[in-house]
């Protein structure tokens, strides 16, 4: 079992930056996916980025590419999702999620507490 701790959440202005951090501890393999989740209040939980802790391909939704960057320290055991030009409509809980690249984007890996990601107008 895998475990995720997240943290780097908080407060920005429309058009700012955050950098979200997931530390990993526990049974990670190097085939595993990690990526990240969002929750707006009254939403469904719904797949934001993810990439393999071997590297190789990234995946994004449509809305936040161009904007957000995830990314891997292996050394740290760590991902990050670098977010740029945040809008109110990012406002959400991020999840930081683990477990192969399909569960992963589908939603079916392990999951972190969330951080809070709160972008004013």
């Amino acid at each position: 079992q895998v475990q995720l701790v997240e943290s780097g959440g908080g407060l920005v202005q429309t058009g700012g930056s955050l950098r979200l951090s997931c530390v990993a501890s526990g049974r990670t393999f190097s085939n595993y996916g990690m990526g990240w989740f969002r929750q707006a209040p009254g939403k469904e939980r719904e797949f934001v980025a993810a990439l393999k802790w071997s590297g190789g391909s990234t995946y994004y939704r449509d809305s936040v590419k161009g904007r957000f960057a995830i990314s891997r320290d292996n050394a740290k055991d760590t991902v990050y999702l670098q977010m740029n030009s945040l809008k109110p409509e990012d406002t959400a809980v991020y999840y930081c999620a683990a477990g192969t690249l399909n569960e992963v984007v589908t939603g079916r890996g392990s999951w972190g507490q969330g951080t809070q990601v709160t972008v004013s107008s």
